[in-house]
């Protein structure tokens, strides 16, 4: 097989003309050309008025002669293997991507993981999950954040990252998600996504291949704590008393499990603050954000829903950013504990909805809450604990239209953007929700986005607030060999131990995870 990148074509190209330019990409006739498949397909739209998809194409030609250079292998080859039942198993805390990729290869590998998980399975967790959107009743170990599947069940359930990926071992999770039922789309097109509603019966199927090659799963397990003796982890103890032995301990815990955050840190596992964002939630009507993106090309099946990625830098040093963009979709109650609101994006596969949202966010350091190295845990909740004041209480999360947040006036009535946030949303005044420096610096931000989108900053777009979970507040140090820096077996991984960011990313963390748990276990590590 051969490859052939940047091959050019207007968006509304026949098949015939795709064939013929991939023949003439290679310097071959069409004949010479035995099999042939997309491996990537994007899109450039710098001219709205000539939007072109720009492929890779991988084929196999009658004769080596042709242009292009050799298919690299994507194939996964697995770095140790067993056939021997383990005394203690590896343990895996959390079934988020990455607990689930991590899960998946090792019981691939032959080693029989266990895999606990605080919340439920994913459709029971689902009906939780709705039971706060629909009538404010918060499940704190059944939510947006806990249970099977991980945070990333109820986003946009974007599959693209800008991780370094030399192995293809992004190719490895999206073949594994294909197999489980994702649409074969996500292994070529360049901004692959799945959504909420294919995302559960996904995990569904994840589990029970898993199972079947000999892992096991158990819900409505929390890890309370640790057996860590002399540099070396022992046993995890549930939250029922249950002591499970062990010597290898993957922590895909996510980002929101503060309290197993403290229980690590009371247990002297070595960890840092770090770098995260806070900001609201902005919704505008798709329509508006196809138009601009896409021009008379709007609406275009190849082409769907637009999203958007903008960045401005305040006066006063701040970083302003939209963040998970969520096309066609819908603001989602977040939170995980009582009488905090938390927002976050998400979509369906459809991306139908009548509004695009996204986080606004502010870059914010461990400068800005100085102290405990988990200062950032409280910093964090002491701005949902002023949304859920502000939203009035419920869960309704506190919003105000983008002209009245501009001015500093409390909004009193909706525009033409109606929020989609579930429980409802108290329109108010959003400043006291958010530190004086980010209000600031978003008050600056949404006017020169207005320059880079017309109507950005239209005056009855819709914040709401507040998004505080972009990233942990914490990194749990790992060395090269992805060992905590200072506990043997201890293996912190994805979004949680801050290694991660997104499905995709968290989904190879939890790989490269595996294969040192792995090498470990038969000794290689």
């Amino acid at each position: 097989m051969r490859r052939l990148t940047e091959l050019r074509l207007p968006i509304n190209h026949t098949d015939t003309e795709l064939k013929a330019a991939i023949a003439a990409g290679f310097g071959v006739p069409e004949a010479a050309i035995l099999s042939w498949h997309v491996h990537r397909r994007a899109w450039d739209a710098r001219k709205k008025s000539q939007i072109i998809l720009v492929y890779t194409i991988d084929a196999a030609l009658a004769a080596e002669t042709g242009k292009g250079e050799p298919t690299p292998d994507m194939g996964y080859k697995f770095p140790a293997t067993t056939t021997h039942r383990l005394e203690k198993r590896p343990i895996i805390i959390g079934t988020g991507p990455c607990g689930i990729l991590a899960a998946l290869i090792l019981a691939e590998a032959g080693f029989c993981p266990l895999i606990l998980e605080r919340g439920k399975v994913v459709r029971e967790r689902t009906k939780d999950t709705w039971g706060l959107w629909r009538r404010g009743e918060l499940n704190p170990t059944s939510n947006v954040q806990f249970g099977e599947g991980g945070a990333g069940t109820f986003s946009d359930g974007k599959l693209y990252s800008q991780i370094k990926d030399t192995r293809f071992l992004s190719r490895k999770v999206l073949e594994e998600f294909v197999q489980a039922g994702a649409p074969e789309e996500i292994l070529y097109i360049a901004k692959p996504h799945i959504g909420t509603f294919r995302l559960v019966s996904m995990v569904e199927s994840i589990r029970e291949k898993v199972t079947s090659l000999g892992g096991e799963y158990r819900f409505g397990c929390r890890v309370d704590d640790f057996d860590i003796q002399n540099g070396q982890i022992n046993a995890v103890i549930l939250d029922n008393g249950e002591r499970i032995e062990t010597n290898h301990v993957i922590l895909a815990i996510g980002h929101s499990a503060r309290d197993t955050f403290f229980r690590l840190h009371e247990r002297g596992v070595f960890m840092e603050a770090k770098p995260f964002s806070v900001g609201f939630r902005i919704e505008h009507p798709q329509g508006m954000i196809d138009k601009y993106r896409f021009g008379a090309f709007a609406g275009h099946p190849i082409l769907g829903a637009a999203d958007y990625k903008l960045v401005h830098h305040a006066k006063n040093g701040r970083s302003v950013y939209s963040f998970c963009m969520c096309p066609g979709g819908t603001v989602v109650a977040a939170t995980s504990e009582p009488e905090r609101v938390v927002t976050n994006g998400m979509s369906q596969y459809s991306r139908a909805e009548r509004n695009a949202n996204a986080g606004i966010v502010v870059g914010i350091t461990p400068d800005d809450y100085p102290g405990h190295v988990l200062a950032g845990v409280e910093f964090q909740r002491r701005w949902e604990s002023a949304a859920f004041v502000a939203g009035g209480g419920g869960y309704k999360a506190p919003g105000q239209l983008v002209g009245d947040f501009i001015t500093g006036q409390p909004s009193k009535a909706l525009g033409e953007v109606l929020p989609s946030y579930k429980p409802g949303v108290h329109l108010t005044d959003l400043a006291p929700t958010l530190p004086d420096y980010a209000i600031v610096a978003i008050r600056e931000a949404l006017p020169a986005f207005g320059k880079q989108i017309n109507g950005f900053d239209r005056p009855d777009a819709m914040l709401t607030g507040v998004e505080t979970r972009t990233s942990s507040p914490v990194r749990i140090t790992r060395g090269k060999d992805f060992c905590s820096l200072n506990v043997k077996g201890l293996y912190p991984a994805g979004e949680g131990a801050g290694y991660a960011g997104g499905i995709l990313s968290a989904g190879v963390d939890g790989i490269k995870v595996a294969e040192a748990v792995s090498k470990s276990l038969i000794g290689q590590g």
